[in-house]
C-alpha cells in the first residue's frame, strides 16, 4: 500500500505521467473532472496539460487508454490551444487507438480528429489519417478511411480536401482486405454524393466488377444537393441562422452556399498530370514528314494513345502542333487529316487553357480544311475546333475567324457559323460584348442572304444563338436591315438553343419587346400609358412595335422625355423605329400630294408654288401651324418634305421663305417619325443653305434635328459627301464647323471615322482658309473623343499644317469630353444594365482602332527571314531583327497575322547576347503598338515569354522587359495574362530578379482591375514562398503585393491557400495576411471605366461623366474621371464615395455632401497650447515609439475629434490606404484655404503623418511626402516657427523614412528636411539628424550624414550641437563603417566642414585611426578646395534679397530660435522671400557643387553692377511694399523696381568674395551721400544691417584668419563698412529704423572688432578702431533710443550670461549704457519708457541683486542702479506708472527698488540708508515734501533763467542733484523748451567734469575673443547647465525663467502702449514674433566660443580687471576703494600694451 499512498498526493499532471496504471487511470480521471470545469477557454490551466495530452490517447494500458481518450476529447473541444496538440495526438490516434479492439476506444479517436477539424485543424487531421493509409495494419487503414468518411460526410467537400483522397481511392480498391474494399466502396460514394460525376474518370482505372457496383450504389443517392451537418467554429454562428431559416421554411443561405459547392470540384482538377513529350517516338518528327502515308500514320497512332491521358503536363508543344497541323491543312489523305484533328483534340482538352496560346496557329487551318465533305473528317474537325475553343477565348480567335468568313466555300461558311453558334453558347452576356459581337453580326448578317440554303441556315442558327446569348437589347441594333422573315427565323433559332450556361433570367423580357401587345406597355414603366395609345393607333404599319418601352428603361435613368414625345420612346425601340422606316419606300409625288393635302390647308398647298413671295411666305406660315398641331402619329414626313421641296424648293430667292421652310423642316423632323428616306429629299437642299448668311443657321438647325431623328452617325456622312460635292466653300466649312458642335451635342458613338477623315483630308488640302480652319477644329474635336492615335492619319500632310494640327490637340489636351446632350433619348436605356455598360466603352475604343488602315505584314514574314533571326551568326540574327523592326515601322499599323514571327521572336529572348535580346524587346514593344488590342491573341505564346526576360540579370535588360510588358499590358488589358498558369508557373521559378519584378508588375497592375480571373490563386502559393525569399528585395515586393491579391481574391480564400504550408511559415504568413487585411484597398468602381478610355464610345457612357455604381448617386455633379488610377486621387472630390466602390445610397450620399462643405479644421482657441500642457503634464502619452500601439493611434483620434471635421477624420483613420490618399488629397486641396486651422491643428496633422510613415503602402508615403512639402513652404510664407513639441513628435520619424529603399523618396525627405530649416533651426535639426545617423539601416546613416554636411554647408559651424567637437568625433567614427556609401558621406561631411573651417577641423575630431586619417586625407586633397566660409558661398550663389524687415517691426514670425546668421541664410536659402519657395524649384537653383568646384571664381561678373544706372532708380516712384515678390535670378529682371535692385545690391553686401562686397559698399554709400535719393533705402535699413553685421562676422572668422589675403583688402573693406555706417547713422530718420535685435547683433559686431588684437597689429588698425569708436558713438546717439536701450540691455544680459564672454566686453557694453544714461535727460520723453522698464525687469529676474553683487566686478550693478536713479530722477514718482508690461512684478526687484529710490528723494532729512532699505518700510508723508522741494526748485530754475545768475543756479541745481540724487526735475524742465533742457543738462555736465576732474576712459578698450555672445557652460560644471561666476549650477529653472524673457521680450513694438498681452499668454503663443537676437541660442554657439578662446587666449580674464567710472556712483567711495582703482587702472595700461 506504501506505493499507492505515494501517488494519491501527487498533483494531477504528476499522476498522470505516473508509470503505475492506476495513478495514470485517477490521474486521467481527475484531469477529465477539472477540464469539465474550466468554463474560461483560455484558462491558463489548460497550457499545463499541453504536453500530456499524447500520453492520454496512446497510454499502454486499454482500460486507462479509455479513460484518456475521454480527457482528451474534452480538452480538445474546449481548450483554446488545443490546436497545437494536432499532429501528435493524431498521429498517437491512428497508429495506437485505431488498432484497439474495443470498438468504444474507436469511436473516441474517430470523434477526437472530428473535434480537431471542428476547432479548424482539418488540415493537419486529413494529413495524418492519410499517412495512416500506408500502415501495414488493416484496422488502422479501415479506422481512417471510416474517418475520412464521415468527416466528409459532417463537415462536407469544402473542409475536406478530396483530391488527395481520391488519388489513393484505385490503390484501396486493390487492397487484399475485404473490409478495406468495402470502406473504400463506402468513401467513393459518399464523394460521389459531393462531386457527383467530376469522380468518374479518375476511378476508370479500377476493376470493372468493382466499378459496377459503384455505379449502382451511386443510382440510389438522392439527387438533391448534399449539406454539411456539421461547422467550423468559425462558421457556427452561420449554422445557428441557418436554423432559424429552416424553421421559417427557407434556406436561402444553404442553397446559396450549394450553389457555391456543386461545381466546386472539376474533375480535372482531380486528375494527375501525365507528362507524354517525353513519351513521343525517338522519330516521330521524321515519321511525320515521311513520304508513306503508313509511316505518318504510325506516328499519329502513338500521339493519339498518349493524348489520350485525360490531363496533361504543361510543356513546350509548339513543334507538336506544328506538326499536326501541317497534317491537318497539307495532308492528302484524309484518314490522316482526321487522325491529327483527334490528336489535336486530345491535346486541347488534356491541356485545357495551357493550349491556350496554340489556338491561333491552328484555328485557320481546321476551318480551312472544312472544306472537306467526308463525315468522319467533317466531325473529327469540329470536335477539334470545340476542344481548342475551350482552351481560349472568342475574342482571341475572332480575327481568324471572321477571316474564313469571306470564304467563297460554302462548307467552310456553314461550318464556319455552326462553330460560331457553337462558341456563343459558351458565351455569357458579359463575355460577348458589342465590340465582339459587331464584326460577327455584319459577318453572319452576309451569310443570311447567301444563296447556298445550308450557309443561311447555319448563319440564322448562330445570329438565334447570339440573341439567346446577349439579348435582344444587345443584338437588335445590328439586326437593323434585316426584314421581318428573316428576323421571325433568328428568334425561331433563339428558341431553340440550349445554353451552356443556362439562361439568364431578364432576357426573357427582351423576347417580349418585339411583340406588339399592347397589354405589355402597360408594364413598360411610366411610359405606358402613352405607349399603349401609340401602339393602338393605325398608322403607318411598322409601328405598331417601336414604343414598347423595355422595363426598367429610361425611368431608371431618371431621364425623362428629352423632346417632346419623342424622349419617352425606350432606346432600342426607337431604334428599331427608324430601322423599319429606313426602309420606307420612296413614295411619289402623287401620292404624297395626296398625303399631303390630307392634312395641310387645301390653300396652303396650291400657293406653294407661287410666284408672289408675300404668298409663299403666308402660305409657309399655315403649313408651319398645321405641322405643330399635327400628331405625330397622323404626320406624313415624307410627304410634308416633298411639298416643301416642290418648285421653287431649295432654290427660293426670298430669304423669309426660306428661313421658314428650313425651320419647318426642322418641326417635322422633331415632331414626326421621320425616315432617312425624308432625310434624303431635304439634306442636299439643307447642306446649299448651311453657308448662307441669313438661312445658315435655320439650315444648321434644321440637320440637328434630322441627326437627332435618323442618327448622327448616317446624318453626318450623309451631309459631309454632299458638301464635298459641292464647290462653294463657305458651304464646306459651315458643315465642318455643324458637325464639329453636332459631335459635342451628340457624343461621338457610332461616327464613322474613316469617311469622315478622307474629307477632312480633303478640307485640309482646300484653297479657302476658312476650310482649313474649320477641319481643323473638326480635328480638334474628334481628338477629344479618339485621342492621340488621330493624328496618325495625318502624318504626311505638310509640316505647316500638321504644326496647325498639333497646336489644336495640344489645345484639347487634357479636357474631358462634354456629356452629350442630344440624342440622349435614342441612348438611355443601353447604358442601364451595368456589364454592359462596363463595355460600352471598349466598343467606342475598339471602334477607334478599328478605324486604323492595318496593314496585312503576314507575306513579308518569309521563311528566309524567320531562319534569319534564328541563324548561328548573331550578326546575321541582327540583320533579320533590324529587318522586322523595319517591316513593322513602316507598316504602322498591321493586322494580327504575322506567320511565323512569334516563334522567331520567342527564340531571340533568350538569346545569348543580350544586345539582341533588348532589340527584340523594341521590336515586341513596337509590335504592341502597331497590333493594337489583337496582340491578345499572341500573349500566351510571345507575352509570356516577355515576362520570363524579368529575370534577367542585366538591369537594363529587366527594364526593357518591364517596359515591353506594359506596352503589351496596355492593349491587352490584364485579363489574358493572368488567365491559366502561365504567370503562376513564372512565380514559381525561383528566380530573385523575375520574382521582384514580376510581383512588383502585379502590384502595380491589379490594383486598377475590377475583376480578375479565378486563375489568379494559382499565383498565391508562390507569392507565400517569396514572402519568405532569401532575397530581402523579394519579399518586399511580396509584402506590397498581398494586399492586392487579397482584394481580389479576398481573405478567406488567401487564409485557406496558407493550410499547405510548414506551421512556422503559415503562422508568418498568416500574420502578414492580417496586416495586408487592415491595408486592403477596394476594389476600383465601376464607373471609373466607363470613362477610361478618352474614347468615349458611347453616349451612355459620356452621358453619365461619373456613372458610379449606384445609379442614383450624385455622381451627375462630378466631371469625368479621366482613368481609374486618378479616380482613387480624386476620390473625395467626387463627393459621393462611389470612387472607392462603397454602393452607398443616394440618401447618405447627399447628407454626406452637405457635410463636407464646411473647413476641414476647426480652429480651437489655445488648443494647441492645451495639448502641449497636457503632454508636459503627463496626463496624455508622449509622442514617443518605436512603432506605433493602439493607444496612440486611439489618443490622437481623440485629439483630433474637437478640431478636425468627422468625415475627414473617419477617412483618416480608415483601414483601407485609399482613404488615406483621399483625406490627404482634401488636405492639400484646403491647405492655402484653410491656413490658420492648419497651422491651429499643425500638431496633429504631424501626428497622424508619422503614422503613415509606418505604413507599407507606398503611394500613401509618397502622398504624405508631397504634402509636407507644401505644409512646409506655406509655415515658412508664413513665418511659423515650428514648437519643440511638434519638432521632437515628428522630425525623428521622418528621418527614419530617409532611410527609405525608393530613391524617389529618400529625395523627397531630404527636400523636406531641407525646408524644415526655415520654420525650425538647422542648430536644434542637428541633433536629431545626429541621432539618424546612430540607424542600423545603412542607407539612412549613409543620407543623414549627407544632410548634416548639407548643414554646415549652408550654416556654417553653428549648427553643430552640442559642440562642433562632439558632433564631429561623431561623424568621424562613420568613416571605418561597412558600408561603402556610409564611408563617403562620413568622409565628405568632414571634407565640408574642413573647406568651412581649415585645418582646425583635425583638432576637433581628435584622433582617428590610421586607415581612417589616410582616407581623410585622401578624400580633402581630392576635393582640392582652399577653405571658405559656406554660408558666404550661398550669398555668392544666391543673390537675392535677404530678408524685408521693416522698423522697429518683429523680425520674422519665428520663436527664439536662432542666430541671424541662420536666419538670413535661412532666408537665402528661400531665396530671400517666403513666396520664393514656390518659385524656385530645385530645377532651377544653383549647382552649389559646380561653383564650389570653381576654386572662388564667380561665374557672373557681379561687379559690373556699377555701372548700374541709379539715377533712372530715384526719379519719385512710390516706393513698394517691403514683401515684395521674389526676386527672379536672373540679373534683368531683377532691376524691375528699386526696392528689387536694393535688395540685390544689399545680399551681395554679405558676399564672401571681397570686391564684390566693397562694389555693393560703394554703390549704397553713393544713394545714402544724396539726400535726396537716400530716402530709397528706407524699409532696407536692418536687411543692410544684417547683411553688414554678417560681413563683420565673415572677416573676423574667416578672412582674418586666411592667411593667403591681402590684410590690406580686409582694412579697405573694414573701411567701406564703417564708412557706410557712419554715413547712415548720420541720417537720423534711417538710423531709427533699425530694429531692437539687429542693433543688438550690430553693437555685438562692432564691440567684437574693437576687441580684436589682431586689428590692432595692422598698420591701420588703430585707425579703424578709432572709426568704430566713432561709429558707435554714433550709433548710440542717432538710433531709436528706446531700440539701441533695449539692444544693450540685452547685450549686457547675455555677456555676463556669457561665462566664456570677455569681461571687457562687458565693460564696453556697460560703458555704451552710461553713454546712453548720459544722454538720457534729452531723450526720455522719445523713449518708450514701460519697455525699457520690461528689459530692465527681465534683466533683474535673471540677476536678482544677490546675484550680481557675486560678480567679479561691480561695474554692472553700479551701472543698473544708475540707469535706474537716473530715470527715477527724471520722471519721478510718475516711473511707477510705466510697469504696465510687467505681468508679475513680483518676480524682480525693480519694483521695491525704484520705491526705495522714490522714498529717498523725497526723503528730506538725507539720511541715506544703504541698498537695504527694508521692502515694508512706510512712505513718508509725500506731500508735505513735495511742496518744500517744489519752492527750492523752482527758486533754482529762476537763477538759471536769467541771464546774470544762470551759472550759480546751474551751480545750486549740481549741488542739489548731488545731494537728492532721487529728486525729480523733470516737471520744472517738462514745461521748458528743448534747447534749455539741453542747455541744462549740457551744463550740469560741465560743472560735473570740472568738479570730479577724473580722466574718462575712451571707449575703445579692452579685447574680447568674442564674436557672438551666448550663454555658456563654464568649464567646470556640465554642458546643459549655465554657470554663474562663482562656478554654481543653475537648474533648468533659468532657462525657462530666461525663455519666457525672451518670448515677453517678442513683438513690442507691435502692441500698443498700455495694451500688451499679459506674460502667459505670449508665452502660450509659439508664433509670437521675437526680437530676433543672438541671445536666441541659449546652446548654438558653445563651439565657436571655445575655438575663440583657443585662438585668443592673449586676453587676460581676470574678472576684477574692470574699468571704473566716477561719474556714476551715487554715493562716495573711501580712499581705500580709490587707490585700489588706481591700482587696477595701471594693470588694464600694462595690458593693452
Amino acid at each position: 500500500m506504501g506505493d499507492d499512498s505515494e501517488w494519491v498526493k501527487l498533483p494531477v499532471d504528476q499522476k498522470c505521467e505516473h508509470k503505475l496504471w492506476k495513478a495514470r487511470l485517477s490521474g486521467y480521471e481527475e484531469a477529465l473532472k477539472i477540464f469539465q470545469k474550466i468554463k474560461d477557454e483560455k484558462s491558463p490551466e489548460w497550457s499545463k496539460f499541453l504536453g500530456l495530452i499524447k500520453k492520454f490517447v496512446t497510454d499502454s494500458n486499454a482500460v486507462v487508454q479509455l479513460k484518456g481518450l475521454e480527457a482528451a476529447l474534452v480538452y480538445v473541444e474546449n481548450a483554446h490551444v488545443a490546436g497545437k496538440t494536432t499532429g501528435e495526438v493524431v498521429s498517437g490516434v491512428v497508429s495506437k487507438v485505431f488498432n484497439q479492439p474495443k470498438a468504444k476506444a474507436k469511436e473516441l479517436g474517430i470523434e477526437i480528429c472530428l473535434m480537431y477539424i471542428e476547432i479548424e485543424k482539418g488540415e493537419a487531421v486529413q494529413e495524418e489519417l492519410l499517412k495512416g493509409l500506408d500502415n501495414k495494419n488493416p484496422k488502422i487503414i479501415v479506422a481512417c478511411i471510416e474517418t475520412l468518411r464521415k468527416a466528409l460526410s459532417e463537415f462536407g467537400s469544402k473542409i475536406i480536401l478530396l483530391k488527395p483522397i481520391i488519388k489513393v481511392l484505385p490503390k484501396l480498391f486493390e487492397s487484399r482486405e475485404k473490409a478495406v474494399r468495402d470502406e473504400a466502396k463506402l468513401i467513393a460514394v459518399e464523394i460521389y454524393r459531393w462531386i457527383r460525376d467530376a469522380l468518374r474518370p479518375p476511378l476508370q482505372s479500377i476493376n470493372s466488377v468493382q466499378l459496377k457496383e459503384l455505379e449502382e450504389e451511386w443510382v440510389k443517392l438522392s439527387t438533391g444537393a448534399p449539406k454539411p451537418s456539421r461547422f467550423l467554429r468559425s462558421q457556427q454562428e452561420l449554422e445557428a441562422k441557418l436554423e432559424q431559416q429552416q424553421s421559417a421554411g427557407g434556406d436561402t443561405e444553404g442553397g446559396g452556399d450549394d450553389g457555391d459547392e456543386v461545381p466546386q470540384i472539376d474533375a480535372y482538377e482531380l486528375l494527375e498530370a501525365v507528362e507524354i513529350l517525353s513519351k513521343l517516338p525517338k522519330d516521330f518528327y521524321d515519321k511525320i514528314e515521311a513520304k508513306k502515308w503508313q509511316e505518318r500514320k504510325e506516328a499519329l497512332e502513338a500521339v493519339e494513345v498518349l493524348v489520350k491521358n485525360p490531363k496533361l503536363e504543361a510543356g513546350d508543344y509548339a513543334d507538336l502542333v506544328k506538326a499536326l497541323k501541317k497534317v491537318v491543312g497539307k495532308d492528302t489523305n484524309v484518314m490522316l487529316v482526321a487522325l491529327a484533328a483527334k490528336c489535336l483534340t486530345g491535346l486541347a482538352v488534356g491541356l485545357r487553357k495551357k493550349f491556350g496560346q496554340y489556338a491561333g496557329h491552328v484555328v485557320p487551318t481546321i476551318l480551312e480544311k472544312f472544306k472537306e465533305k467526308k463525315p468522319q473528317v467533317v466531325q473529327a474537325l469540329q470536335e477539334a475546333i470545340d476542344a481548342i475553343f475551350l482552351t481560349t477565348t472568342l475574342q482571341n480567335i475572332s480575327e481568324d475567324v471572321l477571316a474564313v468568313m469571306d470564304n467563297k466555300n460554302p462548307t467552310i461558311k456553314q461550318q464556319t457559323s455552326l462553330f460560331i453558334a457553337r462558341s456563343f453558347r459558351h458565351c455569357t452576356a458579359s463575355t460577348l460584348p458589342k465590340s465582339l459581337l459587331k464584326p460577327f453580326c455584319a459577318a453572319l448578317l452576309k451569310h443570311i442572304n447567301d444563296s447556298a440554303p445550308e450557309v443561311r441556315d447555319a448563319a440564322f442558327e448562330a445570329l438565334g444563338t447570339a440573341l439567346k446569348v446577349v439579348g435582344e437589347k444587345a443584338v437588335n441594333p445590328f439586326l437593323a436591315d434585316v426584314d421581318k422573315l428573316k428576323l421571325d427565323k433568328i428568334k425561331e433559332c433563339s428558341e431553340k438553343v440550349e445554353l451552356v450556361h443556362g439562361k439568364k433570367a431578364g432576357l426573357a423580357a427582351d423576347k417580349k419587346e418585339f411583340k406588339p401587345v399592347p397589354g405589355r406597355a402597360a408594364a413598360s414603366g411610366t411610359t405606358g400609358d402613352k405607349d399603349t395609345k401609340d401602339i393602338s393607333a393605325p398608322k403607318p404599319g411598322p409601328l405598331k412595335k417601336a414604343p414598347a418601352t423595355k422595363p426598367g428603361g429610361p425611368p431608371k435613368k431618371g431621364k425623362p422625355a428629352a423632346l417632346g414625345g419623342a424622349g419617352s420612346i425606350g432606346t432600342k425601340n426607337k431604334k428599331g423605329l427608324e430601322t423599319k422606316e429606313i426602309v420606307e419606300p420612296e413614295l411619289s409625288i402623287e401620292v404624297c400630294e395626296e398625303k399631303a393635302s390630307a392634312v395641310l390647308p387645301a390653300t396652303c398647298i396650291q400657293l406653294l408654288d407661287s410666284s408672289n413671295w408675300k404668298e409663299r411666305l403666308a402660305c409657309m406660315e399655315e403649313f408651319q401651324k398645321a405641322v405643330e398641331l399635327m400628331d405625330r402619329t397622323e404626320m406624313p414626313c415624307q410627304a410634308l418634305v416633298r411639298m416643301l421641296a416642290k418648285k421653287p424648293g431649295w432654290k427660293e430667292t426670298n430669304f423669309q421663305v426660306m428661313q421658314m421652310k428650313l425651320h419647318i423642316v426642322a418641326l417635322i423632323a422633331q415632331k414626326g417619325n421621320f425616315s432617312k428616306t425624308s432625310a434624303q429629299i431635304v439634306l442636299d437642299g439643307l447642306v446649299d443653305k448651311i453657308g448662307d448668311v441669313k438661312c445658315g443657321n435655320n439650315a444648321k438647325e434644321a440637320m440637328t434635328a434630322i441627326a437627332e431623328a435618323c442618327m448622327l452617325p448616317w446624318t453626318a456622312e450623309q451631309v459631309m459627301s454632299m458638301a464635298f460635292l459641292q464647290k462653294n466653300p463657305k458651304n464646306q466649312s459651315e458643315t465642318l464647323n455643324w458637325l464639329s458642335n453636332a459631335i459635342k451635342e451628340f457624343g461621338f458613338s457610332g461616327l464613322n471615322v474613316k469617311a469622315f477623315i478622307s474629307n477632312v483630308k480633303t478640307a485640309l488640302a482646300a484653297t479657302n482658309p476658312a476650310v482649313r480652319t474649320s477641319a481643323i477644329t473638326l480635328l480638334g474635336v474628334m481628338y477629344l473623343y479618339v485621342g492621340p492615335s488621330l493624328r496618325m492619319f495625318f502624318e504626311d500632310e505638310k509640316p505647316a499644317l500638321l504644326s496647325q494640327i498639333d497646336a489644336e490637340f495640344e489645345k484639347m489636351q487634357g479636357q474631358n469630353p462634354p456629356a452629350p446632350t442630344r440624342g440622349i433619348s435614342k441612348h438611355s436605356t443601353s447604358g442601364t444594365d451595368e456589364g454592359e455598360d462596363g463595355d460600352e466603352p471598349d466598343d467606342g475604343g475598339n471602334d477607334v482602332v478599328d478605324l486604323l488602315p492595318r496593314t496585312e505584314i503576314s507575306d513579308k514574314i518569309t521563311s528566309e527571314l524567320v531562319s534569319k533571326i534564328g541563324d548561328k551568326n548573331w550578326k546575321i540574327r541582327k540583320e533579320g531583327l533590324d529587318e522586322v523592326a523595319g517591316i513593322i515601322n513602316e507598316a504602322k499599323f498591321i493586322q494580327p497575322n504575322i506567320g511565323e514571327l512569334p516563334t522567331a521572336l520567342k527564340g531571340r529572348l533568350n538569346d545569348s547576347n543580350k544586345i539582341l535580346v533588348q532589340q527584340t524587346l523594341n521590336i515586341l514593344q513596337q509590335l504592341a503598338v502597331a497590333m493594337g488590342p489583337n496582340i491578345k491573341q499572341h500573349v500566351k505564346n510571345l507575352g509570356i515569354s516577355i515576362i520570363t526576360v524579368l529575370g534577367d540579370s542585366k538591369n537594363n535588360v529587366r527594364a526593357a522587359a518591364l517596359a515591353t510588358v506594359n506596352a503589351w499590358a496596355e492593349q491587352t488589358g490584364m485579363k489574358e495574362w493572368l488567365e491559366g498558369e502561365d504567370l503562376s508557373e513564372e512565380l514559381k521559378k525561383e528566380n530573385p530578379f523575375l520574382r521582384q519584378e514580376l510581383l512588383g508588375w502585379l502590384a502595380e497592375k491589379l490594383p486598377t482591375l475590377r475583376s480578375t480571373p479565378t486563375d489568379l490563386i494559382l499565383c498565391v502559393p508562390h507569392l507565400y514562398s517569396c514572402l519568405e525569399d532569401r532575397n530581402g528585395d523579394v519579399r518586399k515586393k511580396a509584402q506590397d503585393a498581398l494586399p492586392f491579391f487579397m482584394m481580389h481574391l479576398g481573405y478567406e480564400k488567401m487564409a485557406k491557400a496558407t493550410g499547405k504550408l510548414k506551421p512556422t511559415s503559415k503562422d508568418q504568413v498568416l500574420a502578414m495576411l492580417e496586416k495586408a487585411k487592415a491595408n486592403m484597398p477596394a476594389k476600383p468602381a465601376a464607373p471609373a471605366k466607363a470613362t477610361s478610355k478618352s474614347v468615349g464610345g458611347s453616349a451612355p457612357a459620356k452621358f453619365q461623366p461619373a456613372s458610379a455604381p449606384v445609379e442614383d448617386s450624385v455622381s451627375g455633379a462630378v466631371e469625368p474621371k479621366p482613368d481609374p488610377k486618378k479616380a482613387k486621387a480624386l476620390g473625395v472630390s467626387s463627393k459621393a464615395k462611389t470612387a472607392q466602390g462603397k454602393k452607398v445610397p443616394s440618401k447618405t450620399s447627399l447628407k454626406e455632401d452637405e457635410d463636407k462643405s464646411g473647413p476641414i479644421f476647426i480652429v480651437v482657441p489655445n488648443g494647441k497650447e492645451q495639448r502641449m500642457k497636457d503632454e508636459k503634464g503627463l496626463k496624455v502619452l508622449k509622442w514617443n515609439f518605436t512603432t506605433p500601439r493602439d493607444e496612440y493611434i486611439e489618443q490622437l483620434k481623440t485629439q483630433m475629434s474637437s478640431c478636425v471635421a468627422k468625415w475627414l477624420q473617419d477617412e483618416m483613420f480608415h483601414s483601407d490606404f485609399q482613404h488615406h490618399n483621399k483625406a490627404l488629397a482634401v488636405m492639400v486641396d484646403h491647405l492655402e484655404s484653410e491656413k490658420e486651422g492648419v497651422i491651429g491643428c499643425l500638431d496633429l496633422i504631424l501626428k497622424w503623418l508619422t503614422l503613415r510613415f509606418f505604413d507599407t503602402n507606398t503611394s500613401v508615403l509618397m502622398k504624405a511626402l508631397e504634402y509636407l512639402k507644401l505644409l512646409f513652404t506655406l509655415l515658412s510664407e508664413e513665418e511659423y516657427h515650428l514648437t519643440e513639441n511638434e519638432a521632437s513628435s515628428f522630425i525623428p520619424y521622418l528621418i527614419l523614412k530617409v532611410g527609405e529603399p525608393k530613391d524617389v523618396i529618400r529625395k523627397d525627405v531630404r527636400a523636406i528636411l531641407n525646408r524644415m530649416c526655415l520654420v525650425y533651426p538647422a542648430s536644434k535639426m542637428f541633433p536629431f539628424i545626429m541621432e539618424g545617423t546612430k540607424s542600423k539601416n545603412s542607407k539612412q546613416r549613409a543620407e543623414c550624414l549627407e544632410e548634416l554636411g548639407c548643414l554646415v554647408e549652408s550654416y556654417g559651424m553653428n549648427v553643430c550641437q552640442p559642440t562642433p567637437g562632439k558632433a564631429l568625433k561623431e561623424i568621424a567614427i562613420h568613416i571605418g563603417d561597412r558600408d561603402n556609401a556610409v564611408r563617403n558621406a562620413a568622409l565628405n561631411t568632414i571634407v565640408t566642414v574642413y573647406n568651412v573651417h581649415g585645418d582646425q577641423v583635425f583638432k576637433l575630431i581628435g584622433t582617428l585611426s590610421e586607415k581612417d586619417m589616410s582616407m581623410l586625407e585622401e578624400r580633402i586633397k581630392r576635393s582640392a578646395k582652399r577653405p571658405s566660409a559656406a554660408p558666404v558661398k550661398q550669398v555668392e550663389e544666391k543673390p537675392q534679397r535677404t530678408q524685408s524687415i521693416s522698423s522697429n517691426t518683429n523680425m520674422l514670425r519665428k520663436g527664439p530660435a536662432e542666430d541671424m546668421s541662420s536666419r538670413l541664410n535661412q532666408a537665402r536659402s528661400m531665396s530671400g522671400h517666403p513666396e520664393a519657395a514656390q518659385m524656385v524649384r530645385r530645377e532651377f537653383q544653383l549647382d552649389l557643387d559646380e561653383i564650389e568646384n570653381d576654386n572662388g571664381t564667380l561665374r557672373c561678373e557681379m561687379p559690373e553692377l556699377v555701372q548700374h544706372k541709379l539715377d533712372d532708380i530715384f526719379e519719385p516712384v512710390l516706393i513698394p511694399e517691403p514683401k515684395i515678390r521674389a526676386v527672379s535670378p536672373h540679373f534683368d529682371d531683377m532691376h524691375s523696381n528699386t526696392a528689387s535692385t536694393i535688395n540685390f545690391i544689399i545680399s551681395q553686401v554679405a558676399s564672401g568674395d571681397i570686391n564684390t562686397s566693397i562694389q555693393a559698399l560703394t554703390q549704397i554709400d553713393e544713394v545714402l551721400r544724396q539726400e535726396d535719393k537716400a530716402e530709397a533705402m528706407s524699409g532696407h535699413i536692418d536687411q543692410f544691417l544684417i547683411a553688414t553685421f554678417m560681413q563683420l562676422r565673415l572677416i573676423y572668422n574667416t578672412h582674418m584668419a586666411d592667411e593667403k589675403l591681402e590684410k590690406d583688402e580686409i582694412i579697405k573693406l573694414y573701411s567701406c563698412i564703417i564708412g557706410n555706417m557712419i554715413s547712415l547713422f548720420q541720417i537720423e530718420s534711417l538710423a531709427r529704423e533699425a530694429s531692437t535685435g539687429v542693433l543688438k547683433d550690430l553693437m555685438h559686431g562692432l564691440i567684437t572688432l574693437m576687441l580684436d588684437s589682431r586689428i590692432e597689429d595692422l598698420e591701420e588698425g588703430q585707425q579703424v578702431i578709432r572709426s568704430v569708436n566713432l561709429l558707435v558713438v554714433k550709433v548710440l546717439e542717432k538710433s531709436d533710443q528706446t531700440n539701441i536701450l533695449s539692444a544693450l540691455l540685452v547685450l549686457l544680459q547675455d555677456s555676463l550670461l556669457a561665462t566664456a564672454s570677455s569681461p571687457k566686453f562687458s565693460e564696453l557694453v556697460m560703458k555704451c549704457l552710461w553713454r546712453m544714461v548720459r544722454l538720457l535727460p534729452d531723450t526720455i520723453n522719445s523713449i518708450n519708457l514701460d519697455r525699457i522698464l520690461l528689459d530692465i525687469h527681465i534683466f533683474m529676474k535673471v540677476f536678482p541683486k544677490e546675484k550680481l553683487k557675486q560678480c567679479k566686478s561691480e561695474f554692472p550693478i553700479r551701472t543698473l542702479k544708475t540707469l535706474l536713479h537716473t530715470l527715477c530722477k527724471l520722471k519721478g514718482p510718475k516711473i511707477l506708472d510705466h510697469l504696465t508690461m510687467i505681468d508679475n512684478k513680483n518676480e524682480s526687484e525693480l519694483e521695491a527698488h525704484l520705491c526705495r529710490m522714490m522714498k529717498h528723494s523725497m526723503d528730506q532729512t538725507g539720511s541715506k540708508s544703504d541698498k537695504e532699505t527694508e521692502k515694508g518700510a512706510s512712505r513718508i508723508d509725500e506731500k508735505s515734501s513735495k511742496a518744500k522741494v517744489n519752492d527750492f526748485l523752482a527758486e533754482i530754475f529762476k537763477k538759471i533763467g536769467s541771464k546774470e545768475n544762470t551759472k550759480e543756479g546751474l551751480a545750486e541745481l549740481y549741488e542739489y542733484k548731488k545731494k537728492y540724487s532721487d529728486a525729480d526735475i523733470e516737471p520744472f524742465l517738462k514745461n521748458s523748451s528743448q534747447f534749455f533742457q539741453s542747455y541744462v543738462e549740457r551744463g550740469l555736465r560741465v560743472i560735473e567734469m570740472e568738479r570730479e576732474g577724473k580722466g574718462r576712459i575712451p571707449i575703445s578698450t579692452g579685447i574680447s575673443p568674442q564674436m557672438e555672445v551666448t550663454c555658456v557652460p563654464t568649464p567646470t560644471s556640465t554642458v546643459s547647465s549655465i554657470g554663474n561666476t562663482n562656478g554654481e549650477e543653475v537648474g533648468p529653472s533659468v532657462y525657462l525663467e530666461r525663455l519666457k524673457i525672451l518670448r515677453q521680450r517678442c513683438g513690442l513694438d507691435n502692441t500698443k502702449q498700455d495694451d500688451r498681452p499679459p506674460l502667459t499668454s505670449l508665452l502660450s503663443k509659439p508664433a509670437v514674433p521675437t526680437v530676433a537676437s543672438s541671445t536666441d541660442m541659449l546652446h548654438s554657439k558653445l563651439s565657436q566660443l571655445r575655438e575663440s578662446r583657443e585662438q585668443h587666449q592673449h586676453s587676460d580674464l581676470d574678472s576684477n580687471q574692470t574699468h571704473s567710472s566716477g561719474t556714476m556712483t551715487t554715493s562716495s567711495s573711501s580712499t581705500a576703494n580709490i587707490d585700489d582703482l588706481k591700482k587696477r587702472l595701471e594693470r588694464i595700461k600694462s595690458s593693452r600694451k
